[in-house]
């Protein structure tokens, strides 16, 4: 009788370890996301020049600038209409920086780029066939 009773025991123990262990793990993955979102926000900084896109866990983006930064929560100004908005760091999903240029600008640049070599390989031959 008590060697059923340690089996039932250490079977009802191996099980329980099998599922504790996911529960566990989720905790854990949470809370290095929100310290994630922390340092990313932390890297931006605060201010006009903090520009950032928020991507939530309801699917809604918030794009604007960094005003405030706090232990729980941040605050993100709309950068055409000013309104403020508070995001918890635990609703955060992805945090993504905007201080690149345009893709328009750097298309741009490329083809300013690209003419400038033609206008130069012209001229260069140009120069040649006089010789």
């Amino acid at each position: 009788m008590l060697k059923i009773n340690l089996c039932r025991l250490l079977s009802c123990l191996l099980f329980l370890a099998t599922v504790a262990q996911p529960v566990t793990a989720q905790q854990a993955d949470k809370t290095a996301t929100v310290e994630k979102v922390k340092v990313k926000i932390a890297k931006l900084g605060v201010g006009a020049r903090a520009k950032a896109t928020v991507k939530l866990k309801d699917g809604t983006k918030t794009k604007g600038y960094v005003s405030q930064a706090g232990d729980e929560a941040f605050v993100i100004r709309d950068r055409k209409t000013d309104a403020p908005t508070t995001i918890r760091y635990e609703d955060v999903v992805k945090v993504e920086e905007n201080r690149g240029h345009s893709t328009a600008r750097n298309i741009a640049i490329g083809v300013g780029i690209g003419v400038g070599a033609f206008l130069a390989l012209l001229a260069i031959t140009i120069a040649s066939l006089n010789d």
